[in-house]
């Protein structure tokens, strides 16, 4: 959806079960037209996490004037892209002629394949508000050549316990399922611990995952977590243990080591230099997508492209 672009190791021990390891994942600022925004994926030695391979965590804003977030028509290839709002509104176009009002709860899912284009905009009739997160999903090289797609829908999986509630984002969550088209083993939910509660949360041990706290106070096990940090787990583990003393909403991703080599740059992701220059060249061409006709304003045009593009 927007411009792309090691840590150390707290370990704890988790009584019965084994060494339990947490990567606190580095993160950057980053600017969104008038939106800045925390990017956490990729990080620094740690690129993608199962498919995932972009996170931006954006909010909690409010305004009252001069709304938030207005992204020209821009170009996709190779990936999806997926929206989760906490709080707040964004509209979807795209040139496929979708039209969506997204809320909180509501699964955005635009499956770019071999091509697509979309704008997203803070509405004119708004909450006032703003917090949520960006995520792109990078697509296996047997799909990443489809035709583009896109979903919107609140008809998500829960999972219901005294000690919270789990929506399932993406994948399967204890039986619960997100009804999303994914195309690798994909893992996304979010968790809201009600206060003085501990949630055992299972994990498919094939998976590695990452976990971050959006609001309140929370432990994994023993380690207390920091706000907005996204924390990396090896594969290995069949759960985590979550508490809260006052409350708290995390997010949480995972899916299968992805096993595929993949270049990134802008809002592409593909696999050579060469595949990126022909994107570029039919973006400027109006040859790529379609164009996005419920916006009003001129689109994206692209950067030049570096001289080297590195595999990651």
């Amino acid at each position: 959806m927007w411009e792309t672009g090691g840590g150390s190791s707290a370990c704890y021990i988790i009584p019965e079960i084994k060494m339990f390891t947490m990567e606190p994942l580095p993160q950057r600022e980053a600017q969104v037209g008038p939106l800045t925004l925390h990017r956490v994926l990729p990080a620094r030695g740690r690129r993608m996490i199962g498919p995932w391979c972009f996170f931006d965590r954006y909010g909690p804003l409010s305004f009252t004037e001069n709304p938030p977030m207005d992204v020209a028509p821009h170009p996709h290839i190779g990936l999806q892209t997926l929206s989760w709002l906490f709080d707040g509104e964004i509209i979807h176009n795209d040139s496929l002629g979708s039209e969506c009002l997204v809320g909180p709860g509501h699964l955005s899912l635009m499956t770019a394949g071999r091509g697509i284009a979309h704008a997203e905009q803070t509405p004119r009739e708004n909450s006032g508000k703003l917090n949520g997160v960006q995520l792109w999903i990078a697509l296996p090289d047997a799909v990443r050549s489809m035709p583009p797609a896109f979903q919107c829908t609140s008809d998500l999986g829960v999972v219901e316990r005294p000690s919270g509630v789990v929506t399932v984002i993406a994948g399967d969550v204890s039986g619960q399922h997100s009804p999303g088209k994914f195309f690798s083993p994909t893992l996304g939910a979010e968790i809201k611990l009600h206060r003085n509660a501990a949630f055992d949360l299972p994990l498919d041990p094939s998976f590695e995952h990452g976990i971050m706290l959006v609001e309140g106070d929370a432990y994994a096990y023993t380690s207390q977590l920091d706000r907005d940090t996204l924390y990396y787990l090896t594969p290995g583990y069949d759960e985590i243990r979550l508490k809260s003393e006052q409350g708290a909403r995390l997010l949480l991703i995972g899916g299968a080591p992805f096993g595929e080599t993949i270049l990134m740059w802008w809002n592409f992701v593909a696999r050579s230099g060469e595949e990126m220059a022909e994107a570029h060249r039919r973006w400027e061409a109006h040859a790529l997508a379609g164009e996005v006709p419920r916006y009003t304003g001129a689109r994206l045009e692209a950067p030049e492209l570096p001289g080297r593009l590195i595999a990651r």
